[in-house]
């Protein structure tokens, strides 16, 4: 049977079901897995240990000064991990707001979600191959697993304008991002438990192989949940989708071309999308380097780095409902603010560090996860009443270079100053940066006056 296709409306978003909601919400828990296991926890570790070895430095190695050479290229084992990152993000700039202008004018943009879903699972799953010395395998499967997870948040994001209006979104995107750690969480817990169970004292080998199997499983739970949303969300498809004609990607193309030449016309939009970009890089830096901080830094072990990303998850969850709540008394704009500001004393904190102790690296991970989940899920819902009607999926194509496990100046600056200092500390300094400017820049905009610019209507508290 053919799908019901709600036409677009200029007015008020169509009404949405709690089915619907539903359904968008389960996407997170689905993805969120990759975020957690994958970026979070154990790819960092098990690409620089692959990294590591292919250098010829032993598994056990405290550290390593040894390189590799990706294309002829001589890189620090210890950089690897964060180039490749700068890496995928360089790639998504030219293919996420490209994939954003497509999903504007598709009539299935369920397909497109799970596309590139099933893509992103799939190189996950890939990385069961990914043994010995082969990071180059693992590079590739990298790169083109966090380039769909890209990509389908984009798609993913697009539908938000459509659940609610606005004094709706704030709420419905907290919901998202809170149950999404919860489904992040879950799965970690349940490698946690394997890795305690099946890991054996001095045998680095069985730790490395424990390592790829989390990561295998993050995939198989991407693919299995993203079952639900494909099921339960509906298409909304905009006015220049309903009208239709010509070639869809070819089209999205053109319409990509012609918003890039329009876009100087919403400058308040592209100032908080330029504060975004700054501060959130910051954030994501922290959470995708942290567990490599962890263990080449402070020399912990990846049971302790589990846990800890572990009692994130758990306490972002109340994090982004408490910050969605605090919204509502205060704004978005001014929340925001203050994370930033939390953020900043996470980052001298965390400098602070001393090594080999478990206890004051858990309290700081406690600190991430309270200010984590609200300081992204309401930049998101604020930049939904910045995006012009019939604009979503194109607009989440730019917001989404820096999203959800995304980032490029903050790990190559990173990797760039641990190359040339051989120092994690060193390097972590280099993020405050990111919020110091971020917050400057996010402060300047005049949020209210962007919304009505960009032909919304304002929510009652900003």
């Amino acid at each position: 049977m053919a799908e019901t296709v709600t036409p677009a409306v200029d007015n008020p978003p169509p009404a949405s079901t709690r089915r619907e909601r539903t359904g968008w919400y389960v996407y997170d828990w689905a993805n969120s897995a990759f975020q957690t296991t994958v970026i979070t926890v154990f790819l960092g570790p098990f690409l620089t240990t692959v990294a590591e070895l292919a250098a010829g430095c032993a598994i056990d190695a405290d550290s390593c000064d040894g390189h590799v050479y990706p294309l002829g290229i001589k890189v620090a084992a210890g950089s690897y991990y964060p180039y490749l990152i700068s890496l995928s993000v360089f790639l998504t700039v030219f293919v996420l707001p490209v994939v954003g202008a497509v999903a504007d004018r598709s009539l299935h943009k369920k397909r497109l979600l799970a596309a590139a879903a099933f893509t992103g699972a799939g190189a996950t799953i890939g990385f069961l191959f990914v043994t010995g010395e082969r990071y180059l395998l693992g590079g590739a499967l990298f790169l083109v697993a966090n380039i769909a997870f890209g990509a389908a948040v984009v798609v993913y994001n697009s539908f938000l304008p459509q659940l609610g209006g606005p004094d709706e979104r704030d709420a419905i995107s907290s919901r998202g991002w809170a149950i999404g750690y919860l489904g992040g969480g879950l799965l970690l817990g349940l490698n946690l438990v394997a890795v305690t169970l099946l890991s054996e004292d001095g045998n680095p080998e069985r730790t490395l192989d424990l390592a790829r199997w989390s990561i295998v499983s993050a995939g198989v739970w991407w693919a299995a949940f993203t079952l639900v949303p494909l099921r339960w969300l509906r298409e909304h498809p905009t006015a220049e989708a309903l009208r239709g004609g010509g070639n869809v990607l070819t089209d999205g193309f053109r319409q990509l071309g012609r918003t890039l030449r329009e876009i100087k016309a919403y400058p308040l939009t592209l100032f908080f999308l330029l504060a975004f970009l700054v501060y959130n890089d910051g954030i994501q830096t922290v959470i995708t380097l942290a567990s490599q901080y962890g263990t080449e830094e402070l020399r912990l072990e990846q049971d302790t780095l589990i846990v800890t990303i572990l009692l994130v998850q758990f306490l972002a969850f109340g994090g982004a409902l408490t910050l969605g709540a605090l919204a509502r008394r205060i704004g978005a704009w001014k929340t925001v603010l203050l994370s930033l500001v939390l953020w900043t004393a996470v980052i001298v904190a965390a400098f602070r560090l001393p090594a080999e102790a478990p206890l004051p690296f858990m309290l700081l991970g406690g600190a991430i996860g309270l200010v984590l989940g609200g300081s992204q899920a309401l930049s998101r819902s604020l930049f939904s009443q910045l995006i012009p009607a019939g604009k979503e999926g194109e607009y989440y194509g730019f917001y989404e270079i820096s999203d959800k496990g995304t980032s490029w100046l903050g790990p190559l600056a990173f990797g760039l100053v641990f190359q040339l200092t051989s120092s994690y500390r060193v390097g972590l300094v280099s993020l405050l940066i990111f919020f110091v400017v971020g917050f400057a820049l996010l402060a300047a905009v005049p949020i209210r006056r962007a919304i009505v610019a960009a032909g919304n209507t304002p929510p009652r508290v900003l």
